[in-house]
């Protein structure tokens, strides 16, 4: 769903588009350079560590990791900060697709 009164910004192959009552779920869109050979041709990064670093970034992470998995996603691969990203964790849907908890 997008908002009527969405806010939607580009920069060179990204946009996102942000609810501007910030009440829902923020889609963000960038070009990649590799192909995908099988599977999703969208990868959804969702968030539930908003403004959050370090240790208590993880810990929220985790808690949605472990909510997910009870329903059916795979863990794939905890990426950890690295000085410019924050850490995230790679996951998988039921159908193999992967997705972000950033």
């Amino acid at each position: 769903m997008i908002w009527p009164d969405s806010l939607v910004v580009s920069q060179d192959s990204a946009f996102v588009c942000i609810d501007p009552s910030g009440v829902g779920p923020r889609l963000f869109f960038q070009r990649v350079p590799e192909g995908k050979v099988v599977k999703n041709r969208l990868h959804l990064d969702v968030r539930v560590g908003t403004g959050l670093v370090g240790e208590e970034r993880l810990a929220a992470l985790e808690a949605e990791c472990a909510r997910l998995v009870a329903l059916g996603a795979v863990r794939v691969r905890l990426l950890l900060a690295d000085g410019v990203n924050e850490s995230c964790l790679v996951m998988q849907d039921i159908e193999g697709n992967e997705f972000c908890l950033d």
